[in-house]
């Protein structure tokens, strides 16, 4: 009997606490990172057309260097952190990478291709601590455009669901680049089968722009979103950014990219995010609490038609705080069927409860005060 899908099971309700830890600490205070990408190497074993993010030369950043960049992002007060590329399972001690981001009580993550993951490697990451793991699944047959493909990769998604015992979520890809939108349709069904979780992306130009959507490219969009499992992503990027996006139609936000979401390269400086490399370029061991709060406030030019959905999700998590009742009101408009408060995951209605002041001028119950109080010990933030 193959235990490891329920062990899975049991680290995806303990991962669930850490990151309301990690929410909770986030809508309490806007002075640290909440997410930052790390790159530990920027050459790659495939060359997906579309994909400006590697090469295939570069050597790995040395492990002790890639350690102390850790630290400092930990000094930060950094609460998660996503291992990218290149292709990030190239670096010769990945899971050391990984324990050592754990060690330090971050949530760690990693995006890869999965042409490299082996049962071996699989079971090495379930050692190091891994909390999550990301691949995108562009067409099911490889083409001149991408050969991250559902034929290539399902042996290796078979592989995931019978031993890792990290979460494991595949994204599918809609956009201009991709031949056939059904095909990630039917990408979304095999993840679904198989016991992941999904979520589906647009492709963007090489700034992180928008490429409108063309008819069955939303139809298939659409269809994906119908299967999703993932409350979060409704509540917040789909309903917030990528209905707009899909009709070509600007989002209205305050990208928060340098400050709460950091993009760190393998020459060790500080970018907006992969699509703004160059901005703002300070050394990772001189960007202190001043830059954080600088790029907190400033206006980023490129925001209105981004589609790099982590900067969106962590962005959000402030503008909920500063204004939730606006938030709320431009995720569920007044001619839905349910109210907002109907409406939100149960999640954000507990968290929304317990962080978030009273508009009504009247003070909490002593009971209510008690239990708010409890609650925020438990989570960490007390």
């Amino acid at each position: 009997m193959n235990l490891t899908p329920t062990i899975r099971k049991i680290h995806s309700v303990r991962l669930r606490v850490r990151e309301a830890q990690m929410f909770a600490r986030a809508m309490r205070s806007p002075r640290h990172p909440i997410m930052a990408h790390i790159i530990p190497i920027r050459r790659c074993n495939l060359s997906c057309a579309y994909c400006n993010e590697f090469d295939n030369f570069s050597a790995p950043v040395p492990i002790a260097e890639m350690l102390r960049r850790i630290d400092l992002l930990a000094d930060l007060g950094t609460a998660s952190i996503i291992i990218s590329g290149g292709e990030p399972l190239l670096h010769p001690e990945i899971e050391e990478i990984i324990r050592h981001i754990r060690s330090r009580g971050i949530i760690a993550g990693i995006i890869t291709n999965g042409y490299l993951l082996t049962p071996d490697r699989i079971k090495g990451l379930n050692r190091a601590g891994l909390d999550h793991l990301q691949i995108s699944i562009d067409n099911v047959k490889p083409d001149d455009v991408s050969k991250k493909s559902l034929k290539v990769l399902d042996k290796k998604l078979q592989s995931l669901a019978a031993l890792a015992k990290f979460n494991v979520n595949i994204n599918s890809v809609v956009g201009s680049s991709i031949s056939n939108p059904k095909d990630a349709v039917m990408v979304a069904r095999r993840v679904k089968e198989l016991g992941f979780t999904g979520t589906v992306g647009i492709i963007h130009d090489h700034s992180g722009q928008l490429k409108p959507l063309q008819e069955e490219q939303v139809n298939a969009y659409e269809e994906i979103v119908g299967m999703s499992q993932n409350a979060f992503n409704n509540f917040a990027y789909y309903n917030q950014f990528q209905r707009n996006l899909i009709q070509a139609q600007p989002n209205e936000w305050h990208c928060r990219a340098g400050s709460r979401y950091l993009y760190i390269c393998e020459d060790g400086l500080v970018h907006y995010c992969s699509q703004q490399r160059g901005y703002p370029g300070i050394p990772l061991e001189d960007y202190t609490g001043e830059h954080l709060e600088r790029e907190y406030n400033s206006v980023k030019p490129c925001a209105p038609y981004c589609t790099i959905s982590c900067v969106h999700q962590i962005s959000l998590i402030d503008s909920f705080r500063e204004k939730p009742l606006e938030v709320l009101g431009r995720l569920f408009p007044s001619d839905k069927d349910e109210s907002a408060s109907a409406a939100m995951p149960l999640g954000v209605k507990v968290l929304t409860a317990l962080l978030l002041p009273r508009d009504n001028g009247r003070k909490p119950s002593f009971l209510t005060k008690v239990f708010r109080s409890a609650a925020l010990r438990l989570l960490g933030v007390r």
